[in-house]
């Protein structure tokens, strides 16, 4: 009976964990086979995946948007039997989950990740999971990465400065400062600044790369601008090669290959 007890409850345990446990997904094309390891910690984008594939609805579907040293984009039903030429792309609206961005993820290459419709109409950033794009990027330098750093924080920051360094405040350091007292004024002066500071911290849209991100985006590449932006449920474990033949082909001006790239998707479950 102990023993009973004891497969019931492993069988319980592994059904209500869902089936997205570092699941191996492969993704096949006529330019060789890419393999991915899922999230474990994004289950609603792992999950539906899984079950979209397992249902074969990825397969014969395109790639049909590839944009060099950015990304190759694919999974759309309506790319399945597409004629050339046509704009295809649309997503499913019946197909959307809410949104998974962890902040341990970004967008070095071969990151698998879940399209979604812009922040005016999608305010709670759901994804699209009837579809996927894999990121190609770029290498980039350090030097560019201080640079976007510098260009995003900077205005950010100069806002805040503006709105705690008061008139008031300004005339009252200067007045401390006109009649040397120096403790009065350095106490002001901290005081400023530890508020700029709070204020600077409490903002969402700062970026500053860790150094697995400076490390990644400067040997494998990746594209640092989509980073907080969109749910990143997979990586690339093997096939970077066909990413890169992928991402070379020539396009029209939709940015859909003139050379279709059929796409079967197989969860193999290592």
């Amino acid at each position: 009976m102990r023993k009973v007890v004891s497969i019931l409850f492993f069988f319980l345990f592994f059904i209500c964990s869902g089936f997205a446990q570092s699941e191996v997904i492969a993704i096949s094309t006529n330019f060789g086979v890419m393999k991915f390891r899922l999230h474990d910690d994004t289950p609603k984008h792992s999950n539906e995946f899984i079950k979209l594939a397992n249902e074969n609805y990825y397969n014969e579907t395109l790639f049909y948007r590839v944009i060099k040293d950015f990304l190759i984009q694919g999974g759309s039903k309506s790319s399945k039997d597409a004629a050339p030429g046509k704009r295809i792309g649309y997503g499913d609206p019946d197909k959307t989950v809410d949104d998974e961005i962890r902040n341990h993820y970004f967008h070095k290459k071969g990151s698998l990740c879940a399209p979604r419709q812009p922040d005016e109409i999608n305010p709670f950033k759901q994804s699209d999971i009837s579809q996927f794009f894999i990121v190609k990027g770029r290498v980039h330098s350090m030097g560019e990465l201080d640079t976007m750093e510098i260009a995003v924080n900077r205005p950010i920051r100069n806002k805040i400065v503006q709105k705690v360094m008061t008139p008031e405040v300004r005339d009252e350091l200067k007045k401390l400062k006109e009649e040397k007292k120096v403790k009065e004024f350095r106490e002001l002066a901290q005081e400023v600044k530890d508020k700029i500071e709070t204020e600077y911290n409490l903002q969402t849209g700062t970026i500053e790369f860790t150094e697995e991100q400076r490390t990644a985006y400067t040997t494998v590449g990746g594209y640092p601008d989509l980073d907080g932006k969109y749910t990143i449920f997979g990586e690339c474990i093997s096939g970077f090669d066909v990413i890169d033949k992928i991402a070379a082909l020539k396009t029209d001006k939709n940015n859909r290959p003139f050379t279709d790239v059929k796409i079967t998707v197989t969860v193999l479950n290592e």
